[in-house]
């Protein structure tokens, strides 16, 4: 007999609800573990990861043909595909997390008080960090090693069209885990693409501490409205490069080019191009050639229209647009300022950059524009945990509270004091 549409919802609620009683029971063993053990468990893992590299590109394929049936963009394919290469990649972070200092027991800070006590602020775990991202299986990797290093367990709900991959890696990441003596349930992976599972994760307040999204903007927003947890806040990547006109116009052409065209369907990916109106009669024509012939769709305000003929007039919804796809808006500003108020107008907070040898207009827009990454003669493509050093990154912070930017071990713990005193009382 076919099930009804209440009793999956209420099959999926019961899943979720176990693990998260699974998580909260591993959360304790892990919060207790040796810095030892959980570095062994992520080297392990990452040997396991390679020994399954034919079963990831066997399962990846099928999740590519999946995707392609579809009708899925180039960018979100590109997302999706792994390769031998990218697979190693996963291994190589895995073993790096592996080697990053334990953050946990860390003292942060210590006082005494004039009564003798001494005070200290710890760092602690989250507890359990429930993680709700699309279709790129390394985020398995990257959150379960992330979580692991800084003493969570955590669920992790992959997208569908990756759900394939992402299960060869989590049974990578649980081999690491039982060779390394540590509770198997300390990364679980949420198995069913019933999109009701991502809404009783979100309802899930007695076991999970804080909810990590990453994806697109509707994801993000469901998150946001729903979830009876904490959320690190991780809006779309609406990231912008402003080409003052004190450029370089060899390197503006060299940042520009690679901050778009690079990975185009990541967060980081420059999606509107700010000219300063003095620099660009000389570097726009130059710009777009080198975009075009990377494969670049350029939409262009009336005056870049004037300056390059083949720009596609952009609309007023183009400003305010993640394409994650080889297209760009390109806007000409008057000055510093303008760019600055554009950003501020149409921006997400992500990540924004200015290409300028003027090292005075520089400091201005990384001290005025309210991302939470800011770059000076740098490709926004660098909006990365790994290019950061923290090994990788869950996502790229937006919000102001606990976490901001990459979302790497650190961001993943909190504190507890400490006081030791010798039989003190108070008045």
């Amino acid at each position: 007999m076919r099930q009804t549409l209440s009793e999956k919802n209420a099959d999926v609620t019961v899943m979720i609800d176990r693990l998260g009683r699974q998580a909260k029971s591993a959360a304790g063993v892990l919060a207790l573990a040796s810095a030892k053990s959980k570095e062994k468990a992520l080297r392990l893992a990452a040997s396991a990861l390679r020994c399954r590299s034919a079963k990831l590109l066997t399962a990846n394929a099928a999740d590519i043909a999946a995707a392609k049936e579809k009708n899925l963009s180039a960018a979100s394919i590109d997302r999706l595909k792994l390769d031998p290469d990218r697979i190693e990649a996963m291994a190589v972070g895995l073993e790096t997390i592996a080697g990053l200092p334990d953050p946990i027991g860390e003292i942060m800070a210590s006082w005494p008080r004039p009564n003798g006590l001494i005070i200290q602020r710890v760092r602690t775990p989250l507890g359990v960090v429930g993680v709700i991202y699309e279709s790129r299986p390394n985020v398995t990797a990257d959150a379960a090693a992330l979580c692991l290093k800084a003493g969570n367990a955590v669920i992790l709900r992959g997208g569908s069209e990756s759900l394939r991959s992402a299960q060869v890696i989590a049974e990578a990441i649980t081999e690491g885990l039982l060779k390394a003596d540590l509770p198997e349930y300390a990364v679980q992976l949420v198995t069913t693409s019933d999109r009701a599972a991502v809404g009783a994760l979100l309802q899930l307040q007695n076991y999970i501490d804080v909810i990590v999204p990453r994806g697109g903007k509707s994801l993000v927003e469901r998150v946001m409205v729903e979830a009876r947890v904490p959320v690190f806040a991780h809006l779309e990547g609406l990231c912008h490069s402003y080409v003052h006109q004190s450029a370089d116009i060899d390197k503006a052409r060299r940042i520009v080019v690679n901050a778009k065209m690079r990975r185009p369907g990541v967060c980081g990916a420059t999606e509107t191009l700010l000219v300063d109106r003095k620099i660009a009669p000389a570097i726009l024509p130059l710009l777009a050639k080198d975009l075009n012939q990377a494969g670049c769709e350029l939409r262009g305000d009336a005056e870049t229209c004037v300056i390059v003929s083949q720009v596609i007039p952009a609309t007023e919804a183009d400003w305010s647009t993640e394409y994650l796809d080889a297209i760009l808006a390109i806007k000409i500003v008057t000055d510093l300022n303008e760019a600055i108020d554009h950003i501020a107008r149409y921006g997400s907070h992500h990540t924004d950059a200015i290409i300028a040898e003027d090292k005075q207009a520089a400091e201005k827009f990384l001290t005025e524009v309210d991302s939470a990454i800011v770059l000076h003669n740098a490709s926004t493509q660098f909006a990365d945990g790994a290019e950061f050093g923290f090994g990788a990154e869950i996502g790229i912070a937006t919000g102001r509270l606990h976490a901001r930017g990459p979302v790497g071990v650190e961001q993943l713990t909190t504190f507890k004091y400490k006081l030791r005193g010798t039989g003190q009382i108070r008045d």
